[in-house]
């Protein structure tokens, strides 16, 4: 599994909203040099995330991003889904055709299964663990396990 770019970054303008929520917006030209991103691509992602409904923007002079709502109640599964593609999908066989229209294993595949429950226990991971959970540094070594 790779974490891209977008992922990233993404998560992290994230929990600088999470870090600083309550103290008004953070402008894109604060959270572009925060992060150490370019304006556009800042801009970027704060569009994709605004699209999501995971954070708004405040016009004015006192304005800027923040989250939509609260870091607790915003799944890590959330953010990741807006800002890429989930490891295994319905469209994930269609992608590993080769040459023929479709996989040469549709009506005996083994490896669906593997990609089916590591999916299932990297979704399962990512609802149960919160911006707040990261952005508070709640996690931990343990938290790898399962428990929080």
């Amino acid at each position: 599994m790779k974490v891209t770019a977008l992922e990233e970054y993404g998560l992290r303008c994230m929990l600088l909203l999470a870090r600083h929520a309550g103290e008004g917006g953070i402008t894109l030209p604060e959270i572009s040099a925060r992060e150490g991103l370019s304006l556009p691509y800042a801009g970027k992602l704060l569009m994709i995330l605004k699209q999501a409904g995971l954070v708004q923007a405040v016009r004015g002079r006192h304005g800027g991003y923040t989250l939509a709502k609260v870091a607790a109640e915003i799944p890590l599964r959330e953010v990741l889904a807006a800002l890429g593609e989930p490891v295994f999908s319905p469209s994930h066989c269609e992608r590993y055709v080769g040459d023929s229209e479709c996989c040469v294993h549709v009506n005996d595949c083994t490896v669906r299964t593997v990609w089916g429950t590591f999916n299932k226990f990297v979704n399962g991971y990512l609802d149960s663990v919160t911006l707040e959970d990261l952005a508070s540094g709640r996690l931990n070594a343990e938290s790898f396990s399962g428990s929080k």
